[in-house]
């Protein structure tokens, strides 16, 4: 058994929650924020068999989307705060996928 942990960013957790849902794939969605722009995301925690893992990647991957956006991060220099727009790639999903000893539902 396994756990995959995806984190995505929040504009395609619905998507990606639909498609669990027609997918048949349990999944527990919790509101994370990250630490790079401070963005809202989203973390999914999927538990499920060692061979049904490449599938729900497979999902995880269709239904998250990168994208470019123009940020304005807040950057400290020597006393001075200094505003600069920075194009920066966000979006798409980071997973972990680790191995579980026990698994119970009550």
């Amino acid at each position: 058994m396994k756990l995959v942990i995806a984190i995505v960013q929040k504009e395609d957790s619905n998507n990606l929650q639909r498609a669990f849902v027609k997918n048949n794939v349990r999944a527990t969605k919790l509101a994370t924020s990250g630490g790079f722009l401070s963005q809202g995301n989203t973390t999914f925690l999927v538990g499920c068999a060692d061979e049904k893992v490449k599938d729900v990647l497979k999902i995880i991957k269709e239904e998250s989307r990168a994208r470019e956006e123009i940020a304005t991060p807040h950057m400290i220099s020597t006393g001075y705060e200094i505003t600069q727009p920075l194009k920066v790639t966000v979006g798409g999903a980071t997973c972990f996928v680790v191995p579980v000893d026990e698994f119970k539902r009550f």
